[in-house]
């Protein structure tokens, strides 16, 4: 996730809600913050995985030795209550889909 926009995202999640604007996010923490929906990875996974990469490392293992991982999962998480306050209603089939909903 970009700087400026983690140090922002609050600020960006009021503005998007204040003028009825619903935005999609990069991360869930936007949805927390109030956010409508967010689609992007799972970063404290992807951290989980980065730990792996550097044992390895630390291990002896040469970095570019080491196989490319190709990113295999994207999670939704819908925020229910802002999705309400927009006026809209999520189809149940994405809800469904979606690995949280925030009441």
């Amino acid at each position: 996730m970009d700087g400026l926009f983690q140090v922002h995202g609050k600020l960006i999640v009021e503005l998007a809600n204040k003028h009825r604007l619903p935005a999609i996010y990069q991360s869930t923490e936007f949805v927390f913050d109030g956010g409508l929906i967010s689609y992007g990875v799972n970063y404290p996974d992807q951290y989980r995985r980065v730990a792996g990469y550097l044992d390895r490392i630390i291990k002896g293992a040469k970095p570019g030795d080491l196989p490319f991982e190709q990113l295999t999962h994207m999670e939704m998480v819908v925020n229910a209550k802002a999705a309400k306050a927009l006026g809209i209603v999520f189809p149940q089939t994405v809800l469904l889909r979606a690995a949280g909903v925030i009441e």
